[in-house]
């Protein structure tokens, strides 16, 4: 169950994290409030998830995974650039994540 609460984290982190730029800057109420919603739930299920989860294992999924997935949107729905040195730094993040996650089983 403390896997699903990280997963909520993770996606109510990655929908917040999209919405700031049509806040524009929190001037716009209704991206604003979604945006800090998200970001409120995120904090939320994240703390409920490292009730069970050591807090290291669980903030590095949490911040790897929505630092990729963030990534990977700006990329197919803004137009951001996606080069070497990203996929690289990506895929490092990854690596990481999975070695915090072995040595967090023994």
């Amino acid at each position: 169950m403390a896997y699903v609460l990280l997963g909520i984290a993770i996606a109510a982190e990655v929908a917040a994290t999209s919405l700031i730029k049509a806040t524009a800057g929190f001037t716009r109420l209704g991206p604003t409030l979604a945006c800090l919603a998200g970001y409120g739930l995120a904090f939320v299920m994240l703390a409920q998830a490292v009730k069970q989860i050591p807090v290291g294992v669980a903030y590095a999924l949490w911040s790897g995974l929505g630092t990729a997935t963030i990534v990977a949107i700006g990329a197919v729905f803004l137009g951001e650039p996606l080069g070497a040195v990203k996929i690289i730094g990506i895929a490092l993040i990854i690596v990481g994540v999975v070695i915090l996650n072995l040595s967090g089983t023994h």
